[in-house]
């Protein structure tokens, strides 16, 4: 009888050591369920801040990428600036040197005797011609064209019978234009139109 309930007690205080264990248990997997579940609330708050830094960076990276190339641009274009500026102040120096040439040229026209040293001057002037037009300088020589403030320069009017009122009789002086921008305006004669009879009048 006595072995019997020395069984029994022994039975109860392991029920009662196990439903202890298993209650250690719960409360040990719900701690870990509450740890996993937190972890995981910080693990997402990591990588939503993570993924906010990653589109900053990239961003930034690409404001950086763009300010390089506008500064690359702006570099080059600054670049082509300085060197048409030179450009500019020598072409400017030597527009004298073309008239004189020129000049020169219809002058020696009336002095056959000087044929050879004419045609010798007429191709340095057409060669320093030919450089200065591949640096961008364009003449202008606006013979019968309308006549244009913005590029030309009316020294007088005169009546012409040939060449209708507004247009260029006469070019005096040639213009230039480097790269589409004015140097010199043409100097010009404008036409007035044909001669009226009232002057005999």
């Amino acid at each position: 009888m006595k072995k019997q309930d020395t069984q029994t007690n022994e039975q109860q205080e392991l029920t009662a050591e196990e439903a202890e264990v298993a209650q250690e248990n719960k409360v040990a997997d719900e701690s870990i369920a509450e740890a996993s579940a937190e972890d995981v609330l910080n693990l997402a708050e990591e990588l939503q801040k993570a993924q906010e830094e990653i589109a900053s960076l990239k961003d930034r990276y690409l404001r950086t990428v763009a300010e390089m190339e506008n500064f690359r641009r702006r570099l080059a274009r600054e670049k082509q600036d300085i060197i048409r500026s030179a450009a500019t102040g020598i072409i400017e120096a030597l527009l004298p040197v073309l008239d004189n040439l020129r000049l020169g040229l219809q002058s020696a026209e009336s002095h056959p005797e000087a044929r050879e040293v004419t045609k010798g001057f007429s191709m340095v002037h057409d060669q320093l011609q030919g450089v200065l037009r591949e640096q961008g300088l364009e003449s202008i020589e606006p013979q019968n064209e309308d006549f244009d403030p913005n590029l030309h320069d009316a020294l007088t009017q005169q009546p012409s019978d040939e060449v209708e009122e507004g247009k260029v009789l006469q070019t005096v002086r040639v213009g230039y234009r480097l790269n589409s921008r004015l140097l010199r305006a043409a100097s010009v004669i404008v036409s007035s139109g044909p001669t009226t009879g009232d002057s005999n009048a």
